[in-house]
């Protein structure tokens, strides 16, 4: 999926395809409103994705409102009940919550991604 994303200004897009419509289509992800583009062709589709990212720029600042509004920190996932006992039980090995255990495992796995965002890691204490 690495290469199914377009980059502007700080903004990530996704791209799809359907194969129905013969069109290529996406949205802004890492931001809480939603925000699309299309296009026919590659370069439609990135023209497309830019004048998005201006919209929603200009849209933001006519309404007064911050671009790229923070997350929340909170969201549902879902897993297999197995997964789920499993890392119940390695947290608690760890004398961790589940959350505090989720949280470490997604910041160590994402730590090496390249995104726009600084993600600040805790040095481990020996």
């Amino acid at each position: 999926m690495k290469n199914d994303l377009l980059k502007y200004k700080g903004f990530i897009g996704s791209v799809q395809f359907s194969a129905e419509d013969d069109l290529f289509w996406g949205k802004i992800i890492g931001i809480r409103d939603s925000v699309t583009f299309e296009g026919s062709a590659v370069a439609a589709l990135k023209k497309d994705f830019k004048e998005a990212v201006e919209d929603y720029i200009d849209l933001c600042k006519r309404q007064n409102k911050p671009v790229q509004k923070s997350m929340t920190g909170n969201f549902n996932i879902r897993i297999n009940p197995e997964l789920h006992q499993i890392a119940s039980y390695a947290a608690a090995v760890k004398g961790l919550s589940l959350n505090k255990y989720v949280q470490e495992a997604i910041q160590n796995y994402v730590q090496e991604a390249e995104t726009p965002y600084q993600i600040k890691r805790k040095k481990k204490t020996e």
